[in-house]
């Protein structure tokens, strides 16, 4: 996966909800459109990227994809449990 891509894509997706008056809003509209429109490899990559300081990332991008983070490990830790 071409990261800075990836980066340019969520940015763009977080450009397009960072008109939503309430953030909560905005941020839970990305988080959906990366849950649904970008496959599981993008979601990953984009997530790791995040992990790794996500360089880049805009505000409303960096809020939805740790929010993306924080469900994957919500879901790994369950499935350990």
């Amino acid at each position: 996966m071409d990261t800075e891509n990836l980066v340019k894509m969520v940015n763009h997706i977080g450009d397009f909800f960072s008109a939503e008056p309430d953030p909560d809003i905005g941020v839970a509209g990305v988080t959906d459109h990366l849950r649904r429109f970008w496959e599981s490899r993008m979601r990953n990559a984009i997530i790791q990227h995040y992990l790794a300081g996500g360089a880049g990332l805009s505000d409303i991008a960096r809020a939805a994809v740790a929010k993306l983070a924080a469900e994957r490990k919500a879901l790994k830790q369950s499935a350990d449990g």
